[in-house]
């Protein structure tokens, strides 16, 4: 297990946004999501029949990079993993409830197991720059 120090943890905690990279037939794919860090763990959700998910199904190794950039300072954790996958379940409505207090879009537009799965992301190795 990969593990955070406290400034990168805080940054993690204060941003909800974060950039993905997949890959398909060596081609890849960036897309952003709205995270949550818990225990040295990134959770996203995906929509059914979108390219990040097809990649991760057919191929569970996965990049993820959070950063700033502003004039008072660049600060970036990026991380590389393993995904899972989190369609039903315990763990599905107990990650449901923490999306839906964080995230305004998801008490717009709510959904059901089944409907989109939520994506674990364990890291296996890690950069980051700019932590206080």
């Amino acid at each position: 297990m990969i593990r955070f120090t406290r400034g990168e943890i805080d940054f993690l905690r204060q941003n909800e946004a974060c950039r993905v990279a997949t890959c398909h037939d060596d081609i890849p794919h960036v897309v952003p999501v709205s995270y949550v860090f818990e225990d040295g763990v990134f959770y996203f959700a995906t929509d059914l029949e979108t390219r990040k998910l097809e990649n991760i199904s057919a191929n569970n190794r996965v990049a993820l990079s959070v950063d700033v950039y502003n004039p008072k300072g660049n600060a970036a954790v990026c991380i590389q993993g393993r995904a899972e996958l989190i369609e039903h379940g315990v763990e599905f409505s107990r990650l449901y409830k923490i999306f839906e207090k964080k995230f305004a879009w998801v008490r717009h537009d709510p959904w059901k197991e089944g409907e989109a799965p939520f994506v674990r992301v364990i890291p296996t190795s890690k950069a980051s720059w700019g932590m206080k």
